[in-house]
């Protein structure tokens, strides 16, 4: 479920929360441990360091949108499921 609500700001910021069961560094990890696959193997798919990849996992850094595409297309779910926004794979 998503809880938006304006931010008291000269330019309106709308701002929104993501409420979910599991959140996505969580499912990233959980995906790729399912799938057998090492940190480095997951970020030559991905075409960036295992350094790179760890910090995702760790919600250190944001996954750039291209690599959630991808990831999506690897592991063959939706996005939304990526994000902790679906239960449905």
């Amino acid at each position: 479920m998503v809880h938006c609500k304006n931010k008291k700001t000269s330019k309106r910021i709308r701002r929104c929360h993501v409420d979910s069961g599991m959140d996505y560094v969580r499912i990233l990890r959980d995906l790729r441990e399912d799938a057998d696959k090492t940190q480095t193997q997951i970020a030559e798919v991905l075409g960036t360091s295992q350094t790179m990849y760890a910090r995702y996992e760790r919600g250190a850094n944001e996954l750039p949108i291209h690599h959630l595409i991808t990831l999506s297309r690897y592991y063959g779910v939706s996005t939304d499921y990526l994000l902790g926004l679906s239960k449905e794979r």
